[in-house]
C-alpha cells in the first residue's frame, strides 16, 4: 500500500486491491488496514467522506480533508501511476 502523505501521524494511502473503484484514499494512524477511514476524490478537485470507520476525531478529519483536497493533483497522478490507468474514475 503506497503512502501518499503522513500528517500528524495519520497515513494517507491507497489500498492496493481496489482498482475497480473510483479514486480514493484511506486514512489511519499506524499501520494501513482495510478498516480505515475512506475519502473519495471528486472530479472538481475536492474530496468527500465515504466513511469514518477509523473514527478520526472531527477536528482532525476536517484538517486531513483540507490537506487531501490541496494535494488532489498529486494523489491523482500517483493513483494513475500505481494502478497503470490513463484516466481515473471519480465518485462525483
Amino acid at each position: 500500500m503506497p503512502s501518499i502523505l503522513i500528517v500528524h501521524g495519520y497515513r494517507v494511502y491507497f489500498w492496493s486491491n481496489e482498482l475497480g473503484e473510483p479514486i480514493h484514499v484511506h486514512v489511519k494512524k499506524g499501520d494501513p488496514s482495510q478498516n480505515a477511514t475512506k475519502v473519495w476524490l471528486t472530479r472538481a478537485g475536492g474530496c468527500v467522506l465515504a466513511h469514518n470507520d477509523g473514527r478520526i476525531p472531527s477536528h482532525d478529519l476536517r484538517e486531513l480533508m483540507d490537506i487531501i483536497s490541496a494535494n488532489h493533483a498529486r494523489i491523482v497522478e500517483t493513483w494513475c501511476k500505481f494502478f497503470h490507468v490513463d484516466k481515473p474514475s471519480y465518485i462525483c
